[in-house]
């Protein structure tokens, strides 16, 4: 068995939910925070079994795509308060694959 822990963006997380359950996954939503940018992240948990791997993540991937997104930024080092655009990349997942030795559904 494999445990996959998948944080992903909170505006990717319900979609993603729906796309795993609808092929047959279970799923654990936790909350969390971080990253550059400091916005609410979403951590799943999904046991799945070995042979499965390849599908969750490819789901995770048409699901959690990468994109630019253009955030409101103040330049602290000229003499008048500006705020500028800045183009961040946004979206994708950080994917962890773990063996599990058990698992129990108490």
């Amino acid at each position: 068995m494999k445990l996959i822990i998948a944080v992903i963006e909170d505006s990717d997380a319900h979609l993603l939910m729906d796309v795993l359950k609808e092929n047959n996954f279970q799923v654990t939503k936790l909350a969390s925070t971080g990253g550059f940018l400091l916005q609410g992240n979403t951590t799943l948990l999904i046991g799945i079994e070995d042979n499965e791997v390849e599908q969750v993540l490819d789901l995770i991937r048409k699901t959690c795509v990468r994109r630019k997104k253009l955030i409101p930024h103040t330049a602290t080092e000229l003499p008048t308060v500006i705020n500028l655009p800045i183009e961040v990349e946004t979206g994708g997942a950080i994917v962890f694959v773990l063996d599990v030795d058990q698992f129990y559904k108490i």
